[in-house]
């Protein structure tokens, strides 16, 4: 799986589009690896767009919920978006939408960041 990254407004806002399952391993570790690097590059606004993630597992929350913290200690934020019915079961049943901000559309959680 790669995971894709691009930036606005000069990484103002970044947006990573992982590909596939996040089920721990190598893709994982390339997901948190990219959203560490953006915070230490000075992003505090981060969209994760989840539209081509088939399959989230504990180890996928669990990076998930770490890239969060990371964020939250930095004094960013994330927003997640694009999620399938099936994963965004996930994230209800595990009360982790009132963890993370969940937006329907890519457009709407950058156009909420840019407020």
């Amino acid at each position: 799986m790669a995971t894709k990254l691009s930036t606005l407004n000069n990484l103002d806002i970044a947006i990573l589009e992982p590909k596939g399952s996040i089920i721990g391993g190598d893709e994982t570790d390339e997901l948190k690896t990219k959203a560490k690097d953006l915070l230490e590059q000075g992003n505090k606004k981060l969209v994760i767009d989840l539209g081509g993630v088939t399959y989230v597992n504990s180890s996928g929350i669990g990076a998930l919920v770490s890239i969060h913290s990371m964020y939250q200690k930095g004094q960013g934020k994330v927003k997640l978006c694009n999620m399938s019915k099936g994963i965004e079961n996930v994230f209800v049943i595990t009360k982790l939408t009132s963890v993370f901000d969940v937006e329907e559309e890519r457009d709407e959680a950058v156009r909420k960041f840019s407020k």
